[in-house]
């Protein structure tokens, strides 16, 4: 794996917004005592081998119909398991891609991206199971009437809900209702209510998500904030909070992104950072996707790409961050991608392998005590302890926050 020196930096200001308290808040909210118990001098070795915390990107189409060029789809699958522990379908899920036509749904795609992520591990997110912005939906469903347009909503929360019972780890119930929401503009404002009732009708455990843009930015985070607040009093069960992370420049603002942060934090559900882009849709990298990126601009795009990371992974209410895209085979923002078309590694991708498997990455080695005692302070995640040549795999998580592995005496 490519390892390059990083340099962050940050901004002082009233949030304390520094390198220093930066690590300060990954050292208290990321890491926990991993404490093993075996006989006196024991050898041990402690190697992470995963981590708690989703640093994972959006799995494009072409993985689950087989669609993708088999050179470009090999190196997809293995570029991502190298650099992802987790997933989420970024066109696949939609209504409008599963069923462009009234009765005619798609389901290969789907179930492509499900069979692959399972047999890997990879917890998969459901992006989305409704996006009332108006262009995004389909004619056919615009010809419905109020009555069939309620029926026909129900019809799909049940059956997606019920078809990939306990698959989709979780689901981004209706996407971006601040800047759009047809459905509710025809069918009422308890519509929303409605489509978790008939989601958790088909799945009982699944778990939705809120998702919208221009949140972190500080820019619509009030509206956002607003429209959290009015569902959880009609009772709406919201498991978690998804922001997108695309809606700066070749830069971002930090205070914004740490006050937001913050600020959602208080309803006390988990933020994910549900789509990620360096640079972003505010960029001109955006507005001209043929444009490529000076040396320069290259090595200040993965200083902006690591200062992001960094201030979210800091947070003790992110639980993780998923980019839009890795590759620019099949990215809508192309130079936000670690890899070029012909798969070669940028430096985003060298600063971002450095910070998560390096930096952010525990592995030691040692002897127990003579009270046969042996502790490392250990970023959570599964790791393998090897005591005395005998291996065990164990999951130190967040809660409790510390861990305990014991191995026979001699």
């Amino acid at each position: 794996m490519i390892r390059i020196a990083v340099c962050f930096f940050f901004l002082v200001s009233s949030l304390n917004l520094t390198a220093q308290s930066i690590e300060q808040d990954i050292e208290q909210y990321r890491k926990g005592q991993l404490i093993i118990e075996s006989s006196p001098g024991a050898e041990v070795s402690v190697k992470q081998l995963s981590h708690e915390f989703w640093f994972g990107a959006a799995i494009a189409n072409g993985l689950g119909s087989g669609s993708m060029d088999p050179e470009d789809l090999r190196q997809y699958k293995a570029r991502f398991l190298e650099n992802f522990n987790s997933a989420v379908t970024e066109n696949a899920l939609k209504w409008a891609n599963m069923e462009a036509e009234k009765g005619k749904v798609n389901h290969q795609t789907v179930e492509g991206i499900l069979q692959w992520t399972e047999e890997n591990d990879i917890p998969l997110r459901g992006h989305n199971l409704f996006w009332g912005i108006d262009k995004f939906v389909q004619p056919w469903v615009k010809e419905l009437s109020d009555a069939e347009l309620e029926a026909t909503i129900r019809d799909r929360a049940i059956s997606i809900a019920s078809r990939y019972k306990g698959r989709f780890v979780e689901y981004d119930l209706n996407n971006e209702m601040i800047h759009g929401n047809y459905y509710e503009d025809r069918l009422g404002p308890d519509i929303t209510a409605k489509m978790v009732e008939w989601v958790l009708e088909g799945d009982p455990d699944a778990k939705m998500y809120l998702n919208d843009y221009d949140i972190l930015t500080g820019n619509r985070l009030g509206d956002y904030m607003a429209q959290i607040r009015k569902l959880l009093a009609q009772g709406v069960p919201i498991a978690g909070i998804g922001v997108q992370g695309h809606l700066h420049g070749s830069t971002f603002d930090r205070l914004a992104l740490k006050a937001s942060l913050d600020s959602l934090a208080q309803f006390g559900l988990p933020i994910r950072i549900t789509e990620f882009n360096m640079p972003g849709q505010r960029s001109k990298f955006y507005k001209d996707s043929q444009l490529a990126m000076t040396s320069e601009e290259e090595a200040q795009n993965a200083r902006e790409l690591v200062d992001y990371y960094r201030i979210c992974f800091a947070h003790p209410a992110v639980e993780g961050i998923l980019m839009w895209g890795f590759w620019e085979g099949v990215n809508w923002i192309p130079s936000s991608s670690l890899y070029t078309r012909d798969w070669k590694a940028k430096p985003a991708a060298e600063a971002y392998q450095e910070l998560i498997f390096n930096t952010w990455w525990t592995e030691n080695s040692g002897f127990t005590d003579n009270t046969g005692h042996y502790a490392v302070p250990a970023f959570y995640g599964t790791y393998r302890i090897t005591v005395d040549g005998k291996s065990k795999i164990i999951s130190h998580t967040k809660d409790p926050g510390e861990t305990k592995a014991e191995f026979p005496k001699r």
